[in-house]
């Protein structure tokens, strides 16, 4: 969209924005998936109902970006609007889709495990979800590889509509797979709506969160956390592309290397690093880590070494899978058992506006940076968006030394005892 297309990139960023705004929603989905069991099942059918829909909307997206594209070159405001909405808008059912699927997804491994299993489940889970974005990562640059230096856009648009459809196609029969007995039918589960007397809603949710220091901390400390790996996102590509004249089918392999380092940090956390320094040691670790890596990607720009470029990447995938599995066994930590659904929620809430902003100011500082820039060279323009970056994931640190397991705890059973007699009372 940004370079091929030429779409601006706080478009780009703000439309993928989208998918992250709706975030509140996780709370909401985690309580229903509490509340509202279907057939004496509270996880598993949201979890295809969302996949459903986020399979049959990823179709759908191409032909919009494609329509989006012609209504910029066209110059009419009424088009150029119209499309603009209509991308917003699919990226914003995308992210509900999205919410719906995952959240009673994590609130599922927190129902099937003990808290002592929990950080080489979180492990497991994540490399099989880092595998998908290598597996994807490697697909797409497959798929493109005929498509480097072709401009034709109905040549582009027919070859990437075909790629969606095959995926979307076998990520939904994965997923009924993978689904399939997972979790057991609980015939006491009401199947007629019945809410159960522990349910939070989404305004209640958002006092639990400001009620204690401690959940506010960790809420604090995963915005930043999430926004300081994820600020590039929307530009990593780009950056290859230009500071690089990296073709397409080059540029999608950043994010295999990214995901092959994320995959075998995600092993290093979960089976050798957490067990021997502790959750949060191995979370300070791999944020200083990330930290260093950002300054590499600089470095690598400066010279224009591909080779280091890709090296770079593999040791921010290593450094970001050692910081995600120790934030998330954290995360998983810091949830009650009996709220599973909305806690996850809320710790989904915090992730999901981080990435949300994430996108709108990777893209539109990437704008700013080139503004103050030589438009000849667009390495400024990059290296001051990885600064920044820098700089949160340094604050992240700083908010990490202060959260305490012991005493989230004792406050947060406290306050859900108020919550829960307040509702009572209601």
């Amino acid at each position: 969209m940004i370079t091929e297309l030429a779409f601006p990139a706080l478009l780009v960023g703000g439309g993928l924005a989208f998918e992250q705004i709706v975030s509140p929603s996780r709370v909401l989905f985690g309580n229903i998936s509490d509340s509202w069991p279907i057939k004496g099942r509270k996880r598993t059918p949201y979890i295809l109902l969302g996949s459903a829909a986020f399979c049959l909307l990823a179709v759908l997206s191409i032909p919009i970006i494609f329509e989006t594209e012609k209504a910029l070159n066209q110059g009419s405001f009424s088009s150029i609007t119209f499309s603009i909405i209509s991308l917003c808008s699919l990226f914003a059912l995308y992210g509900l889709a999205i919410s719906m699927a995952t959240t009673p997804y994590l609130a599922l491994i927190i129902d099937l495990t003990q808290e002592k299993e929990r950080s080489k489940a979180v492990g497991i889970i994540w490399c099989m979800l880092t595998i998908g974005i290598i597996v994807g990562a490697i697909s797409i640059s497959i798929a493109t590889k005929n498509l480097d230096g072709i401009t034709n856009t109905l040549l582009l648009q027919t070859t990437l509509q075909k790629f969606m459809i095959n995926v979307s196609a076998i990520i939904f029969f994965i997923v009924l797979f993978a689904c399939w007995g997972i979790e057991p039918k609980n015939k006491e589960l009401s199947t007629k709506g019945k809410k159960s007397n522990n349910e939070v809603g989404l305004s209640m949710a958002w006092s639990l969160i400001t009620s204690s220091k401690q959940i506010f901390i960790f809420f604090s400390f995963l915005i930043f956390y999430t926004l300081g790996l994820f600020l590039q996102d929307p530009i990593l590509e780009s950056f290859g592309a230009e500071v690089f004249n990296l073709p397409i089918s080059k540029t999608t392999l950043l994010n295999a290397y990214w995901g092959i380092g994320t995959l075998i940090g995600l092993l290093l956390g979960g089976l050798i690093i957490i067990p021997r320094i502790g959750k949060f040691y191995s979370a300070k670790l791999g944020c200083w880590l990330i930290a260093l890596s950002l300054g590499l990607l600089i470095i690598s720009g400066s010279i224009q070494n591909n080779h280091l470029l890709f090296t770079v990447l593999f040791i921010f995938g290593i450094s970001a899978g050692i910081a995600t599995n120790s934030a998330l066994s954290l995360m998983l930590d810091l949830t009650m058992p009996e709220v599973a659904g909305t806690f996850v929620g809320v710790w989904g809430l915090a992730q999901a506006l981080s990435r949300a902003m994430g996108k709108v100011f990777g893209g539109g500082l990437l704008d700013i940076g080139r503004s103050f820039s030589n438009q000849a060279n667009s390495l400024p323009a990059f290296s001051f968006v990885f600064s920044i970056e820098i700089i949160i994931i340094l604050i992240a640190i700083v908010i990490l030394d202060k959260v305490s397991v012991s005493k989230f705890r004792k406050e947060t059973s406290t306050k859900m005892e108020s919550l829960f007699m307040a509702e009572l009372d209601n």
